[in-house]
């Protein structure tokens, strides 16, 4: 599950990442999926989106032992790339919305992991515009990193899920 922040304030929740966490706990309990490798961003003392997650997957049943967290998936292209390259694992499941998840393939293809998409419910509205002007300039930015084959900002030693 690809990570964004927890709040859009100091007292709103974000709905990408309520959605998303939604989208991560149906999927398991179908049955779809086994583990759930939460990856995103943890570059300060008081930011941790892996943690975050994770907690919110617990409250909603998921075990624990089943959850993984990456804390160095600070983009997209990291937690791609870490995924086949820390974790081993090429056949994944990318969960998050339409929009992320098409670049996150993307990626995916290019990278040589076999890769489907679960799309959790988009967001509309005000936030959502902002959010997919956003998205034009972060494709851009994907295609240059690909092109100039940009590796992850830290690999880290190899952990096993399972």
């Amino acid at each position: 599950m690809l990570g964004t922040s927890k709040y859009l304030s100091k007292y709103s929740l974000n709905p990408y990442y309520m959605f998303r966490i939604n989208a991560a706990v149906a999927l398991f309990r179908a049955g779809k999926i086994d583990y759930i490798l939460v990856s995103g961003d943890n570059s300060t003392e008081h930011y941790n989106e892996p943690e975050k997650m994770k907690k919110d997957l617990v409250a909603q049943g998921i075990p624990e032992a089943k959850i993984f967290t990456d804390y160095a998936g600070f983009r997209t292209l990291d937690s791609i790339l870490r995924c086949k390259e820390v974790f081993g694992e090429d056949h994944i499941t990318i969960i998050s919305q339409p929009f992320h998840n098409e670049r996150a393939l993307f990626i995916a293809n290019r990278k040589g992991l076999t890769a489907v998409a679960y799309n959790a419910k988009d967001v509309v509205g005000g936030n959502g515009f902002k959010v997919l002007f956003r998205e034009k300039f972060a494709r851009v930015k994907m295609l240059l990193d690909l092109a100039i084959n940009t590796k992850p900002k830290y690999y880290g030693p190899k952990i096993s899920i399972q």
